[in-house]
């Protein structure tokens, strides 16, 4: 009896503790997504960009969950290839913020889709990118759930020394 709950104890400690530790990694890459955002223009509050910041984090979570993401995402992509996955694409990723964040209220930004590669079958990447409003898609954070399978990775978009990311208002994009 007493090693059985001592077991569950252990057991529930464990998966306790790595679920702090997860939200406050979130919460430090959160901060660090609310610095990057609000850098995009000195008019955009600490309070928007924490709150775009956070929805950002919180829509990659449940899009990793509906698309049962495996690592690394281009396996992720054979799966979705050969049928034994629905979504999970690079494409899917950026569609799927893009349209959720269109629907948003964030008067200090706005959201573009953007290409790399475009035509290149192994090599083609889409994403989203956050800019600040009257600003150029080129002047803004690359938002990128795919590249680490689920994992959020953000940079300005100059920084981002894997891709040259393009502009794709063709795509259905709204914003400038």
């Amino acid at each position: 009896m007493y090693k059985k709950s001592f077991k569950l104890l252990c057991l529930s400690f464990l998966l306790t503790s790595c679920a702090v530790k997860s939200s406050m990694q979130d919460e430090s890459q959160i901060l660090k997504l609310t610095h990057l955002l609000q850098s995009l223009d000195v008019n955009i509050s600490r309070g928007e960009a924490k709150q775009l910041s956070t929805a950002l984090f919180t829509q990659t979570n449940l899009l990793s969950t509906q698309f049962q993401m495996t690592s690394p995402p281009q396996y992720h992509n054979f799966l979705v290839n050969i049928g034994l996955k629905e979504k999970g694409l690079c494409y899917h990723w950026s569609d799927a913020l893009y349209a959720y964040f269109s629907q948003e209220t964030y008067p200090s930004f706005a959201f573009h889709l953007m290409g790399a590669n475009i035509g290149e079958y192994w090599g083609e990447h889409n994403t989203l990118v956050v800019s600040a409003k009257d600003k150029e898609p080129q002047e803004g954070v690359v938002i990128d759930p795919w590249r680490n399978a689920g994992k959020l990775y953000f940079s300005k978009v100059v920084d981002d020394r894997v891709y040259r990311w393009v502009h794709r208002p063709a795509r259905g994009c709204k914003n400038k």
